[in-house]
């Protein structure tokens, strides 16, 4: 597998996971705020690259109505159209049992949920109500499982809300508990805005552990609205979660909270995990490379301070396709 120069020096913690697996959101939570139209063949070149450089988990669009997210409007001409590499999984968002029609009908095998764990957000987002929202997963959920699907749940505002302030650790947990109960196989708990912190991730992840939910059933999903995205996933490995969602480049933000800013750059995410000695699987020359391609399509330079140190020394090919592994 190749490597850019100057990589990190390795120092094992034995506190750490020895193993990593990084869902890339990119395609999805990373495109779909992006007021530049991408077209269907971008995207569709944006996740091949993504699963030449090594990412088995690649989230690839949403099926939701497209007045709420336009750029994800060609979900249904998208899915069917990528070219599915062996080992890689690419799961899809879906709101309600209309998206979960149009997801299967597009060929998916795996989806996700999205619910809230404060009112106002859930009102937002889903014009919904914190209780409402369950209702409206439940069949979801029940009739994907009958179908033999993957569900992943995910919970937005776990640390801070822009309308209601910090949120209570518990008031997360129940919402969590919620979406277990519905009968979901995996739950990513996000900062949406930023807010937390190390500390304040570790806490709310005993409070899981307390409740009967181990860092095994759990994922984390930072943004770096304040720089912390890094040491807070140092912070949730160092509590055993092993699951880290990332988006390549550090692109994304969310369209229904203005001070969401760009998720955890999967370059940053590898560059620490590589230093760590902790396995992922990416290979991070081709990964800078096709964000640096991506960035050259959305007109503006990589958030990502990783892709920004390496773009010149991995030699960053901006105009020719990812090649088969």
């Amino acid at each position: 597998m190749s490597r850019p120069s100057g990589l990190p020096m390795v120092v094992r913690d034995p506190a750490l996971p020895t193993s990593v697996q990084i869902v890339e959101v990119g395609p999805r939570d990373g495109l779909q705020n992006e007021a530049t139209t991408i077209a269907p063949d971008v995207k569709l070149e944006f996740i091949d690259r993504l699963g030449a450089a090594g990412l088995r988990v690649v989230e690839a669009t949403s099926f939701v109505n497209p007045r709420w997210v336009p750029q994800l409007a060609d979900a249904a001409e998208v899915f069917p159209a990528i070219r599915q590499r062996p080992g890689v999984r690419y799961p899809v968002l879906v709101p309600n049992e209309r998206g979960l029609d149009g997801a299967m009908s597009a060929g998916a095998n795996e989806i996700a949920v999205f619910a809230s764990a404060t009112d106002t957000f859930a009102r937002r987002n889903l014009a919904s109500t914190l209780d409402g929202q369950f209702e409206m997963f439940a069949p979801v959920v029940r009739r994907a499982r009958a179908e033999g699907l993957r569900v992943r749940g995910y919970l937005s505002m776990c640390y801070g809300d822009p309308w209601e302030g910090a949120v209570p650790p518990d008031q997360v947990v129940a919402a969590g508990r919620r979406l277990f109960d519905l009968g979901v196989d995996e739950l990513s708990l996000g900062d949406t805005i930023g807010v937390a912190t190390a500390a304040q991730v570790t806490a709310l992840l005993e409070l899981f552990g307390r409740n009967g939910f181990g860092p095994e059933r759990l994922a984390v999903h930072f943004h770096d609205t304040y720089g912390q995205a890094l040491a807070n996933t140092l912070s949730a490995m160092r509590s055993g979660v092993r699951i880290v969602d990332a988006s390549a480049g550090g692109l994304g933000g969310c369209p229904f909270a203005g001070s969401a800013t760009g998720n955890l750059a999967t370059e940053d995410l590898v560059w620490m995990l590589d230093g760590l000695g902790i396995e992922h699987g990416i290979d991070l020359s081709r990964l800078v490379q096709t964000s640096s391609w991506m960035a050259d399509h959305l007109g503006r330079p990589s958030p990502s301070a990783v892709v920004r140190a390496l773009a010149g020394s991995a030699g960053a090919d901006r105009s020719e396709p990812a090649k088969g592994q």
